[in-house]
């Protein structure tokens, strides 16, 4: 990944992921400038070699940005619709996709969710919820075998209820990108 992406990666993975934590929301404005960054980003980076413009090349580069989107939201929107997700994240993702591509995206997708599952096993910890949380998977998996929304047979799951033992997952997001930038050694210089 060109290192102006990177840039623009953790540019838009700490403003979403601090606005997340804070305000527990990821503004749209955020999402669609990374979502149009990404794509154009993607197409200028890809499209000049050796100083000339190529269109082969720029339409690599906007194919994989939209394919990046693409991935983003065949896994998220799913968890949106059973309302364990919220729409800020989704769009999130696809900013990230945007910028980091398919493949990319999914190694960012995949550290994020380990890095959320830890978290996530570290706050059932610490809040003794172990059995209610196991309870609420096995809800979850039955509801979702009946083809319901868990969320509508158990409020606390439903990500937007107050009820709910929501994480800031915007701020996992970018936890997750950075553990990608890391491991790849893909920070910028």
């Amino acid at each position: 990944m060109p290192n102006v992406l990177k840039v623009l990666l953790i540019a838009i993975v700490v403003i979403a992921g601090v606005y997340d934590l804070r305000f527990r929301r990821i503004p749209n404005w955020l999402n669609l400038s990374g979502v149009l960054l990404g794509i154009v980003i993607n197409t200028a980076v890809f499209a000049e070699v050796d100083g000339v413009f190529r269109l082969m090349n720029a339409l690599t580069g906007l194919k994989l940005a939209a394919l990046g989107i693409g991935c983003a939201l065949i896994v998220y929107v799913p968890l949106y619709l059973i309302r364990g997700m919220g729409a800020g994240d989704v769009k999130l993702m696809a900013a990230v996709g945007a910028i980091a591509g398919p493949w990319n995206w999914l190694c960012i997708f995949v550290a994020t969710a380990l890095l959320g599952g830890v978290v996530s096993l570290v706050f059932v910890a610490m809040k003794r919820r172990l059995h209610h949380t196991c309870a609420n998977v096995g809800m979850i998996i039955t509801e979702l075998c009946r083809w319901r929304i868990p969320g509508e047979t158990n409020t606390e799951l439903d990500v937007r209820s107050p009820q709910s033992l929501g994480m800031p997952h915007g701020t996992l997001i970018a936890l997750g990108a950075f553990a990608f930038l890391i491991i790849s050694r893909g920070l910028p210089s």
